[in-house]
């Protein structure tokens, strides 16, 4: 029915639009297999005509890109991806088990006022730039500045908000008289929500896990005003890969991009067919 009702010029904007939105993905992939002699060649090189991995190889082998008379870059990106994987994993299991038992409280027990939306979201209302100088006079005054509890604090702060809303749109769908059946049968109220209503938000609990893992995964502002020498994440990593003698590695740079964007491909594919209805906010009552 979609198709039918497409008219030239309807299906015209939309493939500009496509192209527009493709356009620098495929960019950056291209520059991820340049050699270093094609990164700033004049035209511009869409296609390398010998396509290369040194630059995912220098990545973890700073010195990798001397073959081809440049310098190397001043650290690998193992810690970063290290940092990126344990800051995010770590975060995103504790904002969704947060958000989880929060949803399960509003939905099932709260007041429904409509001023707890708005408590519950105020915290996503500030820009990042101007809440995380705040953030680094407390972390420096309590010790947790350039560590990993720190920026793991910071994330499940951050995406709490989320995480709670998100899942509470689904508990609402439940019926409470399902949970209410199982306590007739002697559960206990924790034990009835444990039983029966997480395993029947799974699909919701999945997606929520996803979307609070890409917001992690792809923080820039905390990370970068939080971390010094102790802790780096891949977004942090690829500000880094500027150097004084070499100019910009836009070929290390891209390489990286493309190690960050992977997982976020993968995740954005698996919970496309839940992330509109998550982030409705319970909106449409059935």
């Amino acid at each position: 029915m979609l198709e039918k009702n497409l008219t030239p010029l309807t299906l015209a904007i939309m493939c500009l639009a496509l192209v527009l939105v493709l356009f620098p993905v495929f960019w950056i992939v291209m520059t991820s297999i340049k050699p270093p002699t094609d990164w700033n060649a004049s035209p511009a090189i869409w296609v390398p005509s010998e396509p290369t991995l040194i630059n995912f190889k220098t990545l973890f082998d700073p010195d990798a890109l001397r073959e081809y008379g440049v310098g190397g870059v001043s650290q690998s990106a193992t810690r970063s991806v290290f940092g990126s994987l344990l800051a995010s994993v770590t975060a995103t299991a504790l904002s969704v088990a947060i958000g989880l038992f929060s949803a399960i409280g509003i939905s099932r027990y709260g007041t429904q006022s409509k001023a707890t939306p708005l408590i519950i979201l105020s915290g996503r209302m500030f820009p990042p730039a101007a809440i995380a100088v705040p953030f680094v006079i407390i972390f420096s005054n309590v010790g947790l500045t350039d560590s990993y509890a720190g920026l793991i604090a910071i994330y499940v702060a951050a995406t709490l908000p989320f995480s709670t809303w998100m899942l509470k749109s689904f508990v609402d769908d439940l019926p409470r008289e399902i949970e209410e059946a199982a306590m007739l049968d002697g559960k206990s109220r924790l034990l009835a929500h444990l039983t029966v209503t997480i395993p029947l938000i799974k699909g919701g609990l999945f997606a929520t896990t996803m979307f609070i893992f890409i917001l992690n995964w792809s923080e820039f502002m905390f990370a970068l005003v939080l971390s010094y020498s102790n802790v780096s994440t891949i977004p942090v990593q690829l500000a880094k890969y500027v150097t004084a003698t070499a100019g910009t590695l836009y070929g290390v740079q891209a390489a990286l991009a493309v190690l960050a964007m992977a997982p976020l491909v993968v995740v954005g594919y698996l919970i496309q067919g839940h992330l509109a209805r998550g982030m409705t906010f319970g909106a449409i009552k059935q």
